[in-house]
């Protein structure tokens, strides 16, 4: 539907009557505008973002309990919603209730006991919610497991896979093409454009687990270091001023920050040394 909707101009010929007919979409549905949530909405979400950091365990239960010790009067269904428009999902033991349109696309971990022992041997992908003052975004990044190096990163509106295959390709083009991509078991990858791009690039597809969230350990505390060392510190007004800060941030990251996980070394000098 939103792929019809960018067909249809207001500077052609055609009225948009009959571009709507064409396209077959409703024509209140080019009109129509989201309100987006609102400000006790997204304070919420801010907070259950920064709870869920040292939390994951925690579900839409002790979400509420959580709120309600801060004087926060939110029921289950509402904080059931705004965690799923963040993408977050309690991490326990859960039964295998994987629809059979995706199921068809999940991978197995490739990563248990695997050495990894050079760059680009196998890369981290993974989405984040970025709380905004009015709104949220986005944020997709890989990273390098053998080096903790950023290889690729982009900022997005939507939860849908397109960020994702952007950011991958470029990745690709800039560094090259790793032997592993690891991903959650999540709707962006598993869709039939995430597993063609990998199976025509033959880079092998490896998934964590349903409900571990050590399988991909590393970007998990990737996410914690871009949220607590900038998101939440410089609070970007908007998305400019999130994509300026992210630059400069990862740039940090890459080129000066000594990581304990690769023994106080620096990502870019590990990566490019020993590529």
């Amino acid at each position: 539907m939103r792929e019809r909707l960018k067909m249809i101009n207001r500077g052609e010929g055609l009225s948009v009557r009959r571009q709507c007919k064409l396209v077959s979409v409703n024509r209140g549905s080019f009109y129509y505008k989201p309100l987006g949530e609102t400000e006790e909405n997204l304070r919420i979400m801010r907070l259950m973002d920064e709870h869920y950091l040292d939390h994951p365990t925690e579900g839409v239960l002790r979400m509420c309990d959580f709120l309600l010790a801060l004087g926060i009067v939110a029921n289950h269904k509402r904080v059931r919603r705004l965690l799923r428009l963040m993408g977050l999902m309690a991490i326990y033991p859960k039964k295998n209730l994987s629809r059979l349109g995706q199921a068809k696309y999940i991978r197995p971990y490739l990563l248990k006991d695997l050495k990894i022992t050079r760059p680009n041997q196998v890369w981290a992908i993974d989405i984040t919610y970025i709380p905004m003052p009015k709104g949220f975004l986005y944020l997709t990044a890989i990273i390098d497991v053998y080096s903790r190096y950023v290889v690729g990163w982009g900022i997005s509106n939507t939860l849908d896979a397109s960020c994702s295959l952007e950011v991958t390709k470029e990745a690709i083009a800039r560094h090259g093409k790793p032997e592993i991509i690891n991903s959650d078991q999540g709707s962006q990858f598993t869709c039939h454009e995430w597993i063609e791009l990998l199976e025509k690039e033959e880079i092998k597809i490896s998934m964590d687990g349903k409900g571990r969230a050590i399988d991909n350990i590393f970007i998990e505390r990737f996410w914690r270091s871009v949220k607590w060392d900038y998101v939440y510190i410089k609070v970007p007004a908007d998305g400019l001023e999130l994509y300026q800060g992210l630059k400069e941030y990862f740039d940090y990251y890459n080129n000066q920050l000594c990581h304990q996980g690769i023994d106080h070394q620096i990502p870019a000098n590990k990566y490019y040394q020993a590529a």
